[in-house]
């Protein structure tokens, strides 16, 4: 695991998930890393947050009927790649099942210090490059 400094305020990272108790949880854990991160309910809010916040890693939780929401889908595909940030994908969406690559689709449940980890590599890579 590479510790992220806690004198990095430009590291940014959007969650959007549905349960508060998970996004705090998440929140808590990245902001201790000195991660700033931002936090959305619906998945539609959550891509205005992106389009205003730039954040270089999307944590995204698309439960129920919002899974399949292709239009859904694509803005957040969209906006990564015109960001270029890193989508991290919770639980089983067909549509990033194909356009992902593995390690960025996290199974539920899951647990959260993988899940830290993970973006935590995501954001030592952008800051290497």
């Amino acid at each position: 695991m590479l510790p992220i400094p806690p004198t990095s305020p430009q590291l940014r990272v959007l969650i959007v998930d549905g349960s508060e108790d998970n996004r705090e949880v998440l929140s808590a854990a990245l902001q201790m890393r000195g991660v700033s991160t931002y936090q959305a309910a619906e998945p539609r809010q959550g891509v205005e947050l992106a389009r205003q916040h730039h954040p270089q890693v999307i944590v995204l939780d698309l439960e129920g009927q919002d899974a399949d929401d292709e239009q859904i889908c694509r803005d957040y595909e969209s906006q990564s790649r015109d960001d270029d940030s890193s989508l991290v994908v919770l639980g089983r969406a067909r549509y990033y099942e194909e356009h992902l690559p593995r390690d960025r689709i996290v199974s539920k449940p899951y647990h959260f210090a993988p899940l830290v980890r993970t973006i935590e590599s995501l954001l030592s890579s952008r800051k290497a490059s």
